[in-house]
């Protein structure tokens, strides 16, 4: 007892100082061995399924890593000295399998260079190749991989621009790449900390409405406009595989780089001027123009100008033709949609997009296509009579897929599914695609049948199925439906040629591998064999639990208990629930469980399952659905289904026997955090709160955030309501709030919670603020990660397992 009061006074005394230097600190030995564990690969394989390319990677960076120089320009975040995003993640090493021969071991692939970074990899269109891109200290370079051989190649120095995407694109014969090599023109970088401005800044505006998010990273100044010039700016060169360079395309701002199907044609899109300090790149002017393979120029499809001025709301999109890409079916032919209500979804009308062809010379208009109810989203081509195409509207959640007569647009389309996105339940599944002789994915066929992969979710668990799809009469028939109850099997590819299943199984202690699945022959063959890292929790016990909600709204949770908890004696212990919120615009798809307690559990760096070596029952993913029908919308009552249903969880592991409700801590992370800190400061269920990267207050948002599509001058009283900044005052539960320095993700900028801790502070709550160096939105170094799990670590345990001694005292 002594022992226990000594350790309880140090707790006491752990977060004592307002302000203090802290080195970075590790968590208990016991959630350290659990961080520190080898990843299995990733698994990419062929679509002829020869081979099985197994590419590793490091967990996490380092704090050196994330130190290195970074420059934030126009939503992007770029290492200037190598010219690729500052965030990109690598591999490290390559191993090669015949998929005959899966159970010897990893060919490993000769060639590779010293300490591989590698990204940006690109299966060729045979798929014998795979391109990638290696990350020197003075740049990147191509490289490519000879599957068949497990040989790599260098293919250039270290000259390619990697700051915006397709960096790299195969010819289709397979023997050279389209690649953006840093420009000839390219002029020194401005330091911008250093140089003397020659005046102000800016910004106006002729009247027009321009309702933007509250974006990050953007430019700010005439000297970020440069670099941003500088960084984006390319010369297109063809790269053969014998190392030759040929110049393909001057200098431009090249952002997307698409070979048509038979590789003829090459749409290239690249951004223009002006630039502007509201919106990110993508957003800023951009010309398409068509090619031919030898660079030669067709005409320019489309000149976009500045989008800064869409109308309100998640659905509103601009004016004119948009969408631009090649129909896969067909060898050269593109397609695109335009709205038909104005791109402004306040304007009711019976169709929104309609979708059009336009074949070569792509001259003027297409040929009208399809018209959509909804926004238009994608289309799987089949061959010349038959294509099913996808829409969706956010503010009713409903989607619509249509199988339509490509050839003949006097042909009606079919309507086969019409339901909400959110209705897991009427999920029909994804339709099977292959590759076709161009290499690129039509729908997979067989006897005019297509086929759909679904997750099965339903009211008695999750059955993952295997559909046919008759393109005549329109019927469905089940195929093959997993019967598994103690496993998960995630059905990944179907091959109706060889009537194989390609699958994924996994159960609570048994890390995911991959099978072939013979339907004919009911034989399983196994292509992979990971095992599970994890060991200290492989035997936790695990359930998916099931509890009403105060107005009979059906909730659900994962629930794991300590490791060693004796269920016989139920002695209460203390409980984290973790949880982030979802919109809902029915009660139906609000009520569906979609949690499987057979799948594999995977920790993560911000999982909370690690304190099931520290003596807490988690409930993990714990529903928290707020729901508003018909013209209601679910911000309406936020707060008010926020504490229902945290009251209805509580109360249903309470019931159990397994709690002490006196310690039970809530957390979560970004719109998560935003949750728990509304929590403590309404309600009186928690003993303490943890909330990463979150954001507090609303009117810092204006024009909309997460789901809520309202302007704070449409809806002032629900964004003063929501905000847990305006109810500081009745914060008097301790609070561990965490927030990466460098966060870029829209709405949740550091000063959220720097503001939120000063305002907590000066009104006395119990509250402390740990900023993350370098971090962005997800934290990534590994000295922060630890770091981050002992904070955690060291406030439950003061504020939640040893609650009893703190109040003592």
């Amino acid at each position: 007892m002594k022992a226990l009061f000594i350790s309880g006074l140090m707790l006491c005394n752990l977060f004592a100082y307002s302000q203090h230097s802290v080195t970075y600190q590790s968590p208990p030995p016991e959630i350290l061995d659990l961080v520190d564990v080898e990843l299995a690969p990733s698994v990419w394989m062929d679509s002829d399924r020869e081979y099985i390319v197994l590419a590793t990677r490091d967990a996490y960076k380092t704090i050196a890593e994330l130190s290195q120089s970074e420059l934030r320009l126009a939503g992007l975040r770029i290492d200037p000295k190598t010219n690729i995003g500052s965030r990109t993640s690598y591999y490290t090493n390559l191993r090669i399998k015949k998929v005959e021969d899966v159970k010897g071991p990893a060919r490993s692939v000769e060639g590779m260079p010293d300490s591989p970074r590698l990204s940006n990899f690109n299966w060729s269109p045979d798929q014998s190749k795979m391109s990638f891109t290696h990350t020197t200290a003075e740049g990147v370079e191509l490289w490519y991989l000879d599957v068949k051989e497990a040989k790599v190649r260098r293919l250039t120095e270290a000259k390619v621009n990697a700051n915006l995407r397709s960096v790299s694109s195969w010819f289709e014969d397979g023997n050279a790449l389209l690649v953006k090599m840093i420009s000839k023109e390219r002029a020194d970088l401005i330091d911008t900390k250093s140089t003397v401005p020659t005046g102000p800044t800016v910004s106006s505006n002729d009247g027009k409405k321009a309702q933007n998010r509250t974006y990050q990273d953007l430019l700010k100044n005439p000297n970020d406009e440069f670099n941003f010039e500088q960084l984006a700016m390319s010369d297109l060169v063809k790269v053969s595989l014998d190392g030759t360079q040929e110049s393909w395309l001057g200098t431009a701002m090249y952002n997307s780089v698409r070979f048509s199907p038979d590789g003829s044609y090459v749409m290239v899109s690249s951004i223009e001027k002006p630039f502007s300090y509201l919106v990110p790149y993508y957003r800023f002017p951009s010309k398409t123009n068509i090619y031919k393979s030898d660079g030669s120029l067709v005409n320019t499809l489309i000149e976009v100008p500045l989008i800064e001025d869409l109308p309100q709301g998640f659905m509103a999109r601009r004016t004119g033709k948009r969408d631009f890409s090649w129909r896969t079916d067909k060898a050269a032919s593109l397609i695109y949609c335009e709205a038909l209500d104005g791109g402004d979804p306040k304007n009711e009308v019976e169709f929104r997009d309609e979708l059009f062809q336009l074949d070569a010379p792509f001259l003027g208009d297409g040929k009208s296509l399809l018209k959509c109810h909804n926004r238009y989203y994608d289309v799987n081509w089949g061959e010349d009579d038959f294509a099913i195409a996808f829409d969706y509207w956010w503010n009713n959640r409903n989607t619509k897929s249509y199988l339509f007569n490509p050839s003949d647009p006097d042909e009606k389309p079919t309507i086969i599914s019409d339901r909400s996105y959110q209705d897991d339940y009427s999920d029909p599944g994804n339709f099977v695609l292959k590759r076709n002789g161009f290499g690129s994915k039509v729908l997979a066929t067989k006897d005019g049948k297509a086929f759909l992969l679904g997750d099965g979710h339903s009211e008695k668990g999750q059955f993952p199925f295997l559909d046919q799809f008759d393109l005549k009469t329109k019927e469905t028939r089940r195929v093959y439906q997993s019967e598994y109850t103690d496993k998960v099997e995630s059905l990944n590819d179907f091959d109706p040629q060889k009537n194989r299943l390609l699958v994924r199984i996994e159960s609570p202690n048994e890390y995911p591998n991959y099978y072939f699945r013979d339907l004919a022959a009911d034989k399983l063959d196994q292509l992979s064999f990971f095992e599970n890292p994890f060991g200290a929790i492989e035997s936790v016990d695990k359930e998916v639990i099931t509890y009403k909600r105060e107005d009979g709204l059906e909730l659900s949770g994962t629930l794991y208990l300590p490791i060693g908890y004796d269920k016989e004696k139920k002695e209460k212990m203390p409980m984290i629930l973790w949880a982030y919120p979802r919109e809902f615009k029915d009660k139906t798809s609000a009520n569906q469980n979609t949690k499987n307690p057979n799948k594999f559990t995977y920790l993560y760096w911000g999982s909370p399952i690690y304190w099931l070596t520290r003596g807490y029952v988690i409930l993990d993913g714990a529903s928290f659905p707020i729901v508003g029908e018909g013209d209601v919308e679910p911000n309406d009552s936020f707060r008010s289904q926020l504490v229902a249903n945290a009251k209805a969880a509580i109360d249903a592991v309470d019931q159990l026997g397994y709690i002490d409700r006196d310690r039970v801590a809530v957390g979560g992370h970004s719109y998560g955090a935003f949750m728990v800190a509304n929590l403590l400061s309404h309600c009186d269920l928690f003993a303490a709160g943890i909330a990463r990267s979150g954001a507090y207050n609303r009117t810092l948002t204006p024009f909309g955030f997460q789901s809520e599509e309202r302007n704070y001058w449409e809806a002032p009283e629900v964004y003063y309501e929501m905000s847990p900044f305006m109810h500081a005052e009745k914060m008097k539960t301790p609070l561990l709030l965490i927030h990466g320095e460098a966060d870029n993700n829209s709405g949740t900028y550091p000063m959220q919670s720097e503001r939120y801790f000063n305002a907590l502070k000066g009104l006395g709550a119990q509250v402390r603020l740990v900023m993350l160096p370098k971090e962005s939105h997800g934290y990534r170094a590994k000295e922060s990660i630890l770091h981050m799990l002992w904070e955690q670590d060291q406030w439950l345990e003061k504020y939640v397992k040893n609650k009893a001694i703190l109040d003592s005292n």
